[in-house]
């Protein structure tokens, strides 16, 4: 499996930097982008890196944030899987400011060959769609700084992984992690039936030093996972953390990582 990083909250040394995520990921001869980011600075970022954007197997989004989402409009078409949740209208609690994506549903279906699946959704042999994970530990998802157009609280229910089987074990990938980083590595065990985790990438949406980050290292730690990479949202003394205890490397746009 080799993975692009085509943008990333760290700018690399020739390559620029936004708040957002997008990854394209090639393994067993398919090629999925994974997230769009919030602008058009993954394509400039991937024709900086040589990295061909062409000929695309699959879109996937991996929650209705336009730090992910947004760089869509910026795509020709092609098929994009996501969460049927990924269009509701968001808000950040604290200004109330827009933070769901630009374009409606209607608006992406006229433009991509739209698949959206709340279950488990197979890519290929190897590759899953995790569909809805399900909150089931005591410490992760219990608050949110997110609201619904009603005034609700919103947990981002729509938020997903992708799960890719290599010969190692599972390898995970994320875009925010807004379900609790245990609750989908539980999530990739359950459906695949494989309890190894190889390695788990992506946005971990923790910042501090609290119980929950205490109780992801300390389940990373049992699990023997050999591949920590903490990204996008990962940051302050959470992200410290995760370096003094697995060395975990930070992740810049233009990185190109093989497993």
């Amino acid at each position: 499996m080799k993975l692009s990083v085509l943008t990333e909250n760290n700018a690399g040394t020739l390559t620029a930097a936004e708040h957002g995520l997008s990854y394209l990921i090639e393994s067993d001869g398919t090629r999925i982008l994974f997230d769009t980011g919030q602008s058009d600075l993954f394509l400039k970022n991937a024709a900086i890196m040589d990295v061909s954007l062409e000929a695309i197997d699959m879109i996937v989004l991996s929650h209705g944030h336009y730090d992910h989402g947004n760089g869509l409009e910026h795509l020709p078409g092609g098929t994009l899987l996501c969460h049927p949740g990924c269009f509701i209208r968001r808000y950040r609690q604290s200004d109330n400011s827009y933070i769901g994506l630009k374009k409606s549903r209607e608006q992406l279906a006229g433009q991509f060959n739209l698949i959206t699946s709340r279950e488990p959704f197979r890519i290929t042999v190897s590759i899953v769609f995790a569909g809805e994970i399900p909150r089931i530990t005591p410490f992760e998802s219990q608050t949110t700084q997110f609201v619904l157009e009603d005034g609700t609280p919103d947990f981002v229910t729509d938020d997903s992984a992708l799960i890719l089987t290599l010969p190692q074990g599972l390898f995970i990938i994320t875009g925010c992690g807004h379900a609790g980083i245990v609750n989908t590595i539980e999530h990739a065990s359950a459906i695949t039936g494989i309890d190894t985790i190889y390695g788990i990438m992506g946005g971990f949406h923790l910042r501090e030093e609290d119980q929950q980050t205490i109780e992801t290292v300390n389940y990373l730690k049992n699990k023997k996972v050999a591949n920590i990479i903490p990204s996008h949202c990962t940051s302050g003394s959470a992200l410290a953390r995760f370096r003094l205890t697995f060395d975990s490397r930070p992740v810049r746009t233009g990185d190109i990582l093989s497993f």
